[in-house]
């Protein structure tokens, strides 16, 4: 008794065409840009991780840094 009271689905749209692929060419001014943009981003990467005084096994830094002088750390 409930199918008579249902609605009927109607039936689904074909999909739309698939889209072109892009082309592989890339040109040399692309492609030079996208060299610098990866080579900031590695310059970027080196500069932050040379602040980072602590790592995996605590704080990094030698013997003769933690000794203390007369006038405070060295």
């Amino acid at each position: 008794m409930g199918s008579i009271f249902k609605p009927k689905m109607p039936s689904l749209p074909p999909p739309p065409p698939a889209p072109e692929p892009p082309s592989e060419e890339i040109s040399p001014e692309e492609k030079e840009r996208i060299a610098k943009e990866q080579a900031r981003v590695r310059r970027n990467r080196k500069g932050k991780r040379s602040t980072i005084l602590t790592g995996p096994m605590g704080i990094q830094e030698s013997k003769e840094e933690q000794l203390e002088s007369l006038l405070g750390k060295k």
